[in-house]
Order: C-alpha cells, then structure tokens, then sequence
C-alpha cells in the first residue's frame, strides 16, 4: 500500500519525533520513517495510531489518485513572498466529528457575510476552553445568542454580543456551545 505519510506530516509541520510521541501508545522516530518510506509494512493498526497522532482520517494517509491536495506556491512572511524550497502541500479542510457550521449572512464586527464557522461543539463541563472566545449557545424555543463568552459561573454563561452599544446576555443552563475553530472566507 502506498501511503502519504509523509506527505501529511509535513504538510501537519510535524516531526518524525513529534509523531512517534504522538502516538498511543508512543514509539520511536525510526519507526515512523521507516512507515513513511515503506521499509516496514504499513497495517491497519499503524495508519489508525498515526492518523490519531497526525490528527487526520486514516483515508488521508492512503495514496489514491482522487485525493485532494493543495501545492504551496510560495510561503508569505512580513516582508515577502518566496517558493518553497522543497515541495510542500496542505491538506484541504475536512470537518472533524461532532463539528457543527454557522453561515454568516450578514457581516458583524470580524466575520463577513458568506463566512463559514466551523464549530466544535462543546459540553458543559468543557465549557471553560471558550472563555474569552466568540461562542454559539442554544437558547429556548430553537433561537440561540452569538457573542464573545465572558464569565461562566453556576451554570450560567455571561455573553457580550457582538456590535457596537451591546448589552451582557445571560443564558442559563445551555446542553452545549459551538465554539469556533476554522474560519472559511472566500476572497474575492
């Protein structure tokens, strides 16, 4: 079997140590590179541990000629635009299990109309990772509030909306928030 190893850890800008520790249970560097260059056998078991560890889906470890891939044409700093000097590639987004998506359909403070969130969705007792963070929260009735989470504290969740002369809402004892992780533009 083919595989993109390889191709993916560099693209994720990982190490073969980085990997190999990112692995449950860990291993060694050596053993990730001699999976990557098809000098040890590649089962499925290795390409689930190293899918984890790449944070990816097995089946963007597999080379197939469907799969889609992003060459990087140049790396852009402060000052400039250069070419790579190796070959790079990044993978296209994928969702993640449990993500959900806000459409904005009408531009407010960041966001412009046609961005696509990408939400984790979070528990309760998860709750404390947003903090500061722009947060979706379900409220009654199928409606929900937008803004920025400012304080949690039992059981209720403190949110300033976005826009300018904005008032604190509170909402009480929501099953879960979205809390985005990927922003979607198209430019243009």
């Amino acid at each position: 079997m083919i595989t993109r190893i390889r191709e993916v850890r560099k693209a994720k800008r990982m190490t073969l140590d980085d990997v190999a520790r990112a692995c449950s249970p860990a291993t060694t560097p050596q053993t990730i590179g001699r999976l990557e260059t098809g000098m040890r056998t590649v089962s499925i078991g290795w390409l689930n541990r190293i899918a984890d560890a790449l944070g990816v889906s097995p089946t963007d470890l597999v080379d197939h000629p469907e799969a889609e891939k992003l060459e990087v044409i140049a790396l852009l700093n402060g000052d400039s635009a250069v070419a790579p000097r190796k070959a790079q590639v990044v993978l296209p987004p994928r969702p993640e299990p449990a993500q959900v998506a806000i459409l904005v359909t009408a531009s407010i403070a960041d966001y412009r109309t046609g961005d696509e969130l990408w939400c984790d969705r979070l528990s309760p007792e998860q709750f404390g990772r947003a903090l500061n963070r722009d947060v979706l929260v379900p409220r009654p009735s199928g409606r929900f509030q937008f803004g920025r989470l400012l304080a949690r504290e039992e059981g209720k969740l403190h949110l300033l909306p976005l826009g300018s002369g904005a008032r604190q809402v509170v909402v009480s004892d929501p099953s879960f928030l979205a809390l985005p992780a990927r922003l979607v533009r198209k430019l243009g």
